[in-house]
């Protein structure tokens, strides 16, 4: 309600007349009146002296009003800003996500969006399937791109399975068989593709209940793909990652099909930003035709 007094104020000075104002805001000339009486009641001044030629600002109405009209442009500024927001004119969207999505979906859907949205903006944070979930609930993050099933606090929306897939060396001796043994995990050092919390990988081993010769463990996909291509050990890796690689090895499902289930996840999708709710509508592009 005061910056509509504001306001009243701020016209009045700038018209010279509170009858002009009232035209300009929409108001009655005795509502501009009362606006400014009950300022200068709050305020303990007289902002205006009247009289029959029309109204003069006072000593203090003059000091007054540089913040007054500073107060008035910032809320005009700020409404511009909240009505951009709504039409999507502008904004940022905080993404977190793994390697694999960022490199083969993400791309494509951005693309796509940004020609709808082209003033939207994006923030993206790399991490493990932890950190994602972490800096979704302690609102770093909109929302991300997750394994499912994660953390009963969060929503998740199923996006699609991810095969995963034993890499192998050109001149791995098992290169030409059409499923990979599990027992043949065994005989080649294993590079591990995990950090922090178990993943699928180690949750295969416990399944078949073996333990392959882990001798080196990360969270960099490509670093693995050139481990095994210079003929340092075999590894498992998902499907989605292993799209469009620079790196000569060989892809083998193994005899008994692993997957994992990839989801987007946020704390409640009905207090997502517009803008966030929009990208997740264009999630269906992930895939280039």
């Amino acid at each position: 309600m005061n910056i509509q007094k504001y306001m009243a104020f701020v016209k009045a000075v700038e018209l010279g007349s509170f009858t002009k104002a009232a035209e300009i805001l929409d108001y009655s000339q005795s509502g501009i009146s009362r606006m400014i009486n009950d300022l200068e009641k709050e305020w303990g001044v007289f902002l205006f002296e009247r009289g029959r030629t029309g109204i003069n600002l006072t000593s203090e109405g003059l000091k007054l009003l540089p913040q007054l009209k500073r107060i008035c442009n910032e809320y005009e500024i700020l409404m511009k800003q909240i009505g951009d927001l709504n039409n999507l004119q502008s904004g940022i969207i905080r993404i977190g996500t793994f390697s694999s999505v960022a490199s083969h979906w993400l791309p494509n859907i951005i693309n796509i969006f940004k020609k709808d949205y082209p003033m939207i903006d994006f923030e993206f944070l790399l991490g493990d399937y932890t950190e994602i979930e972490s800096w979704i609930l302690n609102g770093r993050v909109d929302f991300g791109f997750v394994r499912l099933p994660t953390t009963v606090e969060l929503e998740t929306v199923f996006l699609e399975q991810d095969r995963l897939l034993v890499v192998i060396p050109h001149d791995h001796p098992l290169s030409n068989c059409e499923k990979f043994p599990i027992n043949g995990l065994l005989t080649s050092p294993f590079m591990l593709l995990e950090k922090g919390a178990k993943t699928e990988i180690s949750e295969i081993f416990e399944r078949h209940q073996i333990a392959p010769h882990v001798n080196f463990t990360t969270w960099d996909d490509y670093a693995i793909m050139s481990m095994v291509e210079n003929g340092l050990g075999i590894s498992i890796l998902p499907e989605l990652i292993l799209q469009r690689i620079p790196h000569k090895i060989i892809a083998k499902e193994l005899e008994v099909p692993a997957f994992r289930n990839i989801g987007v996840a946020m704390r409640e999708q009905k207090s997502l930003s517009l803008a966030s709710k929009k990208f997740l509508e264009y999630l269906s592009y992930r895939n280039r035709e």
